[in-house]
């Protein structure tokens, strides 16, 4: 495949595969394929989901041992988007308060991630998962959506808002997480 850039993303978990991914996009000429070489499994889902919320092309990934292989193509100024933020909001601590309520807790990160360290009855589907196993999530509670720094658990609220759900993005997310702890 031919591509334009190479970005090394090899051993950057979430949020840093994305940051680097912007920032390269952003030097990038419309039009052209960015190649991000990355071992965080997580960027599977995290660099789909950030390319469809930016107007990009998400091309798809290949592996080769434990690297993956991203490609997205930058979009030409007609097919630019802004990047959209959910307007839902809550701090760690507010999700905090909640948490004797009738609510669902969303974690989005990672089986690995979830299973070193989640909140107590948190509900795990990795963010690229989202799409297919959203009706299993009740819709008449309020779903508050983690990750580890809030920006996998913003695309998600983002998808689950616009399928109907009152959902809200808990910010820092995990990484900042000093309540209870089930492992």
């Amino acid at each position: 495949m031919k591509v334009n850039e190479v970005l090394d993303a090899k051993g950057l978990a979430c949020p840093m595969p994305i940051v680097r991914t912007k920032k390269a996009m952003t030097e990038l000429e419309p039009g052209h394929v960015l190649e991000i070489q990355a071992t965080d499994r997580g960027s599977i889902a995290d660099l789909e989901a950030w390319s469809e919320n930016m107007g990009h092309q998400y091309l798809g990934y290949k592996e080769d041992g434990d690297v993956l292989y991203h490609y997205v193509r930058k979009s030409t100024d007609s097919e630019d988007k802004p990047e959209e933020k959910h307007d839902q909001v809550v701090s760690n601590e507010d999700l905090k308060g909640k948490l004797n309520d009738e609510i669902t807790v969303l974690d989005v990160r990672e089986p690995a991630e979830y299973e070193f360290g989640h909140i107590p009855g948190a509900v795990s589907v990795p963010l690229g998962e989202i799409d297919e196993k959203a009706d299993e999530i009740e819709k008449n509670k309020d779903v508050y959506v983690i990750c580890r720094t809030g920006s996998r658990s913003d695309m998600a609220a983002q998808k689950l808002a616009e399928k109907g759900y009152n959902a809200f993005n808990v910010t820092p997310g995990m990484k900042d997480w000093n309540g209870d702890v089930e492992k």
